[in-house]
């Protein structure tokens, strides 16, 4: 358990409790940085940081309740959320998540970054987002009062993306259609060839959703995590054409889907 003190709004200092992870855990923790408390054993001790010695480990703690959590002021989408947990839990956590976070310097920063492009191979897009992440994290640790500096600032990494995009011509796009001996495949392909719609929002789409009368589809939400959850972004929140050729194709496939016959909120693929 970690205890610290904060100022409320009205001017008084009042104690916290959060629980982050067991002794063992911070072994690589300065004796400078912590102290223990209490008479039990080392993993059930109450970590304590001294005045500007804030553990990295714990300000990642403070991050994702401030961003994550229902202190957010912002909330993030389920994927985005798992997505920068991934990046705290597999990298940041274990290059850094037992230093001091005030002792962390940014060229250590710089150096390892590279390093994951170097020897991970890592794209430098991926590399951005994580340090993006961890100067979030010292942004809320500095909100907090639990850090006064941010290392990250001046560290510099490439935003340039190495992806080449391959480009279907309507001839191969075809092609690729009449390879596909099922009618689900062939509805799913030349519905995303024909809205460019993200996975998660084709996998969303329901029967209701298309307006036949209209000529366009209906894009209110994705499916994320095994749920219906809000589009990516706002302005993803909308509609789509519907081609002549896809609506006659997806009449087709709904004549013989399974779920013909149910109500118009059955899934559309």
């Amino acid at each position: 358990m970690l205890r610290y003190r904060v100022t409320n709004s009205d001017g008084r200092r009042v104690e916290n409790v959060m629980q982050i992870g067991l002794v063992r855990e911070f072994r690589r923790m300065r004796t400078h940085g912590v102290r223990r408390i209490g008479s039990g054993s080392p993993s059930e001790s109450t970590i304590v940081p001294y005045p500007g010695a804030s553990v990295l480990i714990f300000l990642r703690s403070i991050y994702l309740r401030a961003d994550f959590g229902a202190d957010a002021v912002r909330p993030k989408s389920v994927n985005t959320t798992s997505h920068v947990e991934q990046i705290v839990r597999a990298y940041l956590i274990p290059r850094f998540g037992n230093e001091i976070a005030e002792d962390i310097k940014p060229l250590d920063i710089q150096r390892w970054l590279k390093s994951l492009h170097d020897s991970n191979s890592l794209a430098w897009t991926t590399i951005s987002k994580m340090r993006g992440v961890l100067r979030r994290i010292y942004k809320i640790g500095i909100l907090h009062e639990h850090v006064t500096k941010n290392p990250v600032l001046c560290v510099e990494t490439r935003s340039k993306t190495d992806y080449k995009p391959i480009v279907i011509t309507p001839l191969q796009t075809l092609a690729i259609l009449k390879a596909l001996p099922s009618p689900l495949h062939f509805a799913l392909v030349l519905t995303c060839a024909a809205t460019a719609l993200r996975a998660s929002e084709m996998l969303a789409l329901r029967w209701s959703d298309v307006m036949w009368n209209e000529g366009r589809i209906r894009v209110s939400k994705r499916w994320a995590n095994g749920k219906d959850g809000e589009t990516k972004t706002e302005a993803s929140d909308g509609f789509v054409p519907l081609h002549p050729i896809l609506a006659a194709h997806l009449r087709s496939w709904r004549e013989q889907s399974p779920t013909r016959r149910m109500e118009t909120s059955c899934s559309l693929l």
